[in-house]
């Protein structure tokens, strides 16, 4: 693309240096990328991004000697007179509508579901996208556990890509006939204009609870609102969806101007705000199989009753459920036809149910703080299990508040507690460790095993019949993050793994 017509984008940009001529075929913002052993150089765009450890207009004169000659950024730069610079105020923002003209503004042409909250995004993203894929309007995916277009599967590094991915992989969406997408929106994300310019259609808000509270995350628990608030306050939108039982419903996603949809189960709160709700839940009750268990409740909208069944447990499953049955009506989708979809759904890494060996109750699921892993360990003991068995780490550099909170939950709720590795990234695995039994009651049953596939394995071993297992934190990921690298890590094969063994110890 002609970088005369790119700037078209930023019409406040001072420009430095003549664009004239130049034709943009890539925009990059990591260094490793831009330069002629990559295929790129002079016909790229080096956008010099301020980040938490490193700030992109350091690397600009390395940049122009590999070939590079246009740059974005924030201050003008002592580069050669022929570097053309665009400097704008916010470089992030600037890369999103950038990033949206570049691949022809395919946003514009889709509708575009938003969901955000502390938890329950990703797995009521994916029931969403199942249910309207499942019923005649193709949808795709994108959030924690990836990106879906149809058949194909792309990995991410982040919940809600950088504004750049996120725009190609718009334009793959339509160019493969997807004109529907759910994505979930992180504060993150909103924090540092991931989504700028994007036209959402329906925007929906789980719940709000402390977290991503951190020096390298949010610096207080109001600026993480503030940061949730902006989907519904900042960005165009048609339809909210909402959760009147969560007490920041208001403040984070009350908006008059724009037409909403409730759900909720705790209706008797709802009197005193004068609000009507439209989806409700009743009559909830658990079910256990031998080695699977769920929750099913009756929906209740417009007065009809809809028996519902979800494969995962507890009443944050339920709100789950009907925030996607909610949000799919809008899209013209019964919640009898959503109910049959949901019957036979299972989200990878939440709550997934693993069947490993006969009586045992085995659980995949990414609860890596502590509000999510109590809800979780709560949950579990409504199934009156004959031991519940909780593996649990945290994670290293960062969020050192959630130990204490993970220490003292599984402290609490657990039979068996099994303290280990989460990503340490580059920090020595005992030194969390430590910090995490610095909080933990000792005087409950417990294990220390800092090598976490040697801590699955010691899960798989000591479980019996009537057990409930939860192997938290991992969830859907394929790795383990160790010295700033990611080491391929899949908790399901080495679960699976131990339980063959021990099945073929039983046999003999």
């Amino acid at each position: 693309m002609l970088l005369t017509n790119l700037l078209t984008a930023l019409p406040d940009a001072i420009v430095t240096g003549s664009p004239d001529g130049m034709d943009i075929q890539s925009i990059e913002y990591d260094s490793r990328k831009t330069g002629p052993e990559t295929g790129f150089g002079s016909r790229s765009m080096f956008v010099c991004m301020p980040g938490a450890r490193l700030d992109g207009h350091d690397f600009a004169p390395s940049m122009y000697e590999k070939g590079c000659r246009v740059f974005l950024c924030a201050r003008h730069m002592d580069l050669p007179a022929d570097a053309v610079q665009i400097q704008v105020e916010t470089p992030r923002m600037a890369l999103a509508l950038l990033s949206a003209a570049f691949y022809g503004y395919p946003a514009r042409e889709m509708q575009i579901i938003g969901i955000t909250g502390t938890k329950g995004k990703t797995t009521t993203a994916i029931l969403l996208s199942g249910i309207l894929s499942e019923n005649g309007i193709p949808c795709a995916y994108i959030g924690s556990n990836g990106i879906d277009i149809g058949p194909d599967h792309y990995e991410t590094v982040n919940t809600t890509p950088e504004s750049h991915e996120l725009h190609r992989y718009f334009r793959k969406m339509l160019d493969a006939g997807y004109r529907h997408v759910v994505m979930e929106v992180s504060s993150q994300a909103l924090h540092t204009w991931r989504v700028h310019g994007v036209p959402f259609d329906t925007c929906l808000f789980t719940n709000l609870g402390e977290d991503h509270i951190s020096p390298s995350e949010h610096p207080s628990f109001a600026d993480y609102h503030d940061c949730k608030r902006r989907l519904f306050h900042d960005y165009p939108c048609r339809h909210i969806v909402t959760n009147p039982d969560d007490p920041h419903w208001q403040t984070v996603s009350a908006n008059p101007a724009v037409h909403t949809l409730t759900y909720a189960i705790d209706t008797r709160k709802l009197p005193d705000t004068g609000v009507p709700v439209d989806f409700t839940a009743s009559d909830i009750r658990p079910f256990r199989s031998e080695t699977a268990l769920g929750i099913e409740f009756d929906c209740v909208h417009e007065g009809r009753r809809i028996p519902v069944r979800l494969r995962t447990p507890g009443d944050f499953s339920v709100y789950n459920g009907l925030c996607a049955i909610a949000a799919a009506s809008l899209y013209g989708i019964t919640p009898e036809a959503c109910a049959k979809t949901l019957y036979h759904m299972s989200i990878k890494g939440r709550f997934e149910i693993v069947d490993a060996l006969p009586g045992v109750t085995f659980l995949l699921d990414y609860a890596h703080n502590g509000m999510s892993l109590e809800n979780a360990l709560t949950e579990l003991r409504r199934y009156n299990p004959n031991r519940l068995i909780c593996l649990f780490g945290s994670i290293g550099g960062r969020a050192q508040n959630r130990r204490r909170e993970l220490a003292e939950v599984s402290g609490k709720l657990a039979d068996i507690s099994i303290i280990t590795s989460d990503n340490p990234d580059r920090e020595p695995p005992e030194d969390i460790i430590r910090d995490i039994l610095s909080w933990f009651d000792k005087t409950r049953p417990h294990y220390v095993l800092p090598d976490r596939e040697e801590a699955v394995r010691a899960a798989v071993q000591m479980a019996c019949p009537g057990d409930i297992v939860l192997l938290a934190g991992k969830g859907h990921e394929t790795y383990q993050i160790i010295g700033g690298e990611k080491v391929p890590f899949s908790e399901r094969n080495i679960l699976l793994d131990e339980a063959a063994l021990v099945r073929e110890k039983l046999a003999m």
